[in-house]
């Protein structure tokens, strides 16, 4: 198992080399003169000591856009190494600073969303299952139908048209209470900022729940129709412990594929819905920094959400071992 881990991490290391000099040529081709036109717009910016001149010797220096795509990648990459992704040209602070400050605002948007889509979505799956045809079964099914249609643009405004517009239980967006905010105790802070999250969180659970309900049905009846579940029950073995310790364990396996993958929308933050409800998570910034042409967080952003879907994948490759001792044993 440790060859194997060890062989993946090497694979992953060389993909996301792949896959950060795809995401540098495409910046690299950006027009020939971005490069001037950010650097006048950085050059009359209020407490600037810097001429345009100076700003595009800067920032092609930097980035290495006065070269060609390889001596520029590596560039790039050699800061990248050191920590040093340089300054947010929209947000005028440290690439790195401006991570820290928002991050963990996806970071419990994306761990509340994961909590509720599991818990939601799997028992349901598996009634569905246990019940095929049934009125259980078909309800999931129109459930996960009627979630796997909503667009989160949808779902988001009927949500804020209803608590926060009609019955104005929640702020229509942002994370905080503007007003009163400030004069909260620590605790009392901390829930105003949960009561922000709770829309979104719904907002995304119910366009999300759709597609692993029915994956997880899919998994539980294939594997309730296996042959060592049948001899199981001809043994005699009460039926709550053929669901539970021999089929659902067996379904965990190709689920762990999904719950593996979800890792990175822990913390790359939910784009769209961030953008929807204002919150000024990782999402939120990287759209705002994408529109306006921000190579620095743009490039920081893209390299980060890289190495979480390869940690992603590497995680679910372990769980395997871990639900299937079949694979250890392989």
């Amino acid at each position: 198992m440790g060859k194997f881990i060890l062989k993946r991490f090497l694979w992953s290391i060389l993909i996301l080399f792949c896959v950060m000099l795809i995401v540098y040529t495409l910046m690299h081709c950006l027009p020939t003169n971005y490069i001037d036109t950010m650097a006048r717009q950085l050059a009359t910016r209020p407490g600037n000591t810097k001429s345009a001149t100076e700003w595009i010797a800067e920032l092609n220096a930097q980035y290495g856009m006065d070269k060609g795509i390889i001596p520029g990648f590596f560039t790039w990459l050699k800061s990248a190494v050191r920590g040093e992704f340089g300054n947010s040209w929209r947000w005028t602070l440290p690439v790195t600073q401006k991570f820290r400050d928002v991050i963990w605002y996806s970071f419990a948007l994306g761990v509340a969303t994961f909590i509720f889509q599991v818990a939601i979505a799997i028992p349901l799956g598996v009634l569905a299952a246990k019940r095929q045809y049934g009125i259980a079964d078909y309800s999931v099914t129109v459930i996960a139908m009627v979630c796997n249609s909503l667009p989160t643009f949808f779902v988001a405004s009927v949500l804020k048209m209803v608590f926060s517009v009609k019955l104005g239980w929640f702020d229509i967006g942002g994370i905080i209470s503007t007003r009163t905010h400030d004069a909260m105790s620590p605790f009392m802070q901390v829930m105003d900022m949960a009561q922000h999250l709770v829309l979104p969180t719904i907002t995304i659970v119910i366009v999300s729940i759709g597609s692993l309900m029915r994956y997880t049905r899919t998994n539980m009846l294939e594997v309730l129709n296996a042959d060592y579940i049948r001899t199981a029950r001809a043994k005699g073995l009460p039926e709550s412990k053929v669901i539970n310790k021999h089929a659902f364990r067996n379904t965990l396996i190709p689920l762990v594929t999904i719950l593996g993958g979800s890792l990175p929308g822990l913390f790359s933050g939910a784009l769209i819905t961030e953008q929807l409800y204002s919150i000024p998570g990782i999402g939120y910034t990287a759209y705002q920094s994408m529109i306006v042409g921000d190579i620095p967080f743009t490039m920081f952003y893209l390299s980060f959400i890289s190495i979480l879907t390869l940690l992603g994948n590497l995680i679910s490759d372990i769980l395997y071992g871990v639900v299937d001792p079949r694979v250890r044993l392989s």
